[in-house]
């Protein structure tokens, strides 16, 4: 096993990088679906950042040599900014997030401030609510924006049974649109399939995973799929079956422009018991096990809303 250690020392401003090679005897035991964080690390780990990629794990080793007062936020998704030079850890705080706010419709947190690690796990599990209740849904603007009504689109299985959305209220739904000749798609769809094993796993989890292709036929994306190995994967037909067709179906008969729902391939939503869009990203996301805790947490909204019978 190799390991690497990077020791970081802020006075010299010298990086040291260690490998060692060492044969260790390991017992894991991991609960992905306990209330316990999957995030763990310290302040000098760039590797222990949620979400973002190395782009911004590399900019967060310049943040450590950063003169104070300088914050560090980041975002679910993948958002992340930081500010440095400020006359007070309030300002670069404030700066940080507001930065990093106008990267993404979800709500960015500080991680670091000053040369403090200051990322609460349990507030980062709930970032995608507050939620909504029934009725509050029912008043919502229809669309794909955090906080909208997602569209109600039509689609089948793969007995050619035809379902819509709205079949799936009261469970979380993740809907990913993909194609086979899209390769960012096909990076990704390890990630996906892990994730979906994942949730899976718990048999009272309450996510349904709808994968829909876009621009060739289902067939299509259904034999690469199972070629690849990705037999598992809850693939359906979005109807947008070629170069020529590639509008989405509505339930109520009417089409949407494949580019007004994902304006890159491959592209996710995460929408609520209510039919909300709680997070959408687009693009390939580089581990979707990060998003577990998350996912769980609107699950658990809704299982408490059954128990309490409220709304």
């Amino acid at each position: 096993m190799m390991l690497k250690i990077i020791i970081i020392d802020l006075s010299s401003n010298v990086i040291k990088q260690t490998s060692l090679k060492l044969l260790v005897a390991c017992l894991f035991f991991v609960s992905v679906f306990s209330t316990s964080s999957i995030f763990a690390g310290d302040l000098n780990d760039p590797d222990a950042i949620p979400h973002v990629g190395s782009r911004a794990r590399e900019s967060y080793i310049s943040y450590l040599y950063a003169t104070e007062h300088k914050a560090f936020a980041i975002g679910p998704g993948g958002a992340w900014a930081w500010r440095e030079s400020l006359s007070s850890e309030e300002e670069a705080q404030r700066d940080a997030i507001e930065y990093c706010q106008r990267y993404t419709q979800q709500r960015c947190v500080t991680y670091a401030l000053n040369n403090k690690l200051v990322f609460d796990v349990k507030q980062w599990t709930t970032l995608w609510g507050p939620y909504f209740t029934k009725s509050e849904a029912r008043k919502l603007t229809e669309g794909n924006k955090r906080g909208q009504r997602f569209y109600d689109l039509a689609f089948k299985n793969e007995n050619g049974k035809r379902l819509k959305l709205s079949n799936y209220r009261g469970k979380v739904i993740f809907l990913h649109f993909w194609g086979s000749w899209c390769p960012s798609c096909m990076m990704e769809l390890p990630s996906l399939q892990r994730l979906q094993n994942m949730i899976k796993k718990n048999k009272n989890t309450n996510v349904e995973f709808i994968i829909l292709q876009a621009r060739e036929s289902f067939s299509d994306s259904r034999q690469w799929a199972d070629k690849n190995g990705f037999t598992d994967l809850m693939l359906y037909d979005s109807g947008a079956d070629s170069g020529d067709n590639t509008n989405f179906e509505l339930a109520n008969g009417e089409t949407i422009a494949d580019r007004e729902i994902a304006r890159l391939f491959p592209s996710s939503y995460v929408i609520d018991t209510n039919g909300v869009v709680v997070f959408s990203h687009r693009g390939a996301v580089n581990n979707w096990l990060e998003y577990i805790e998350l996912i769980l947490d609107v699950a658990n909204q809704a299982e408490q809303k059954i128990l309490s019978k409220t709304d």
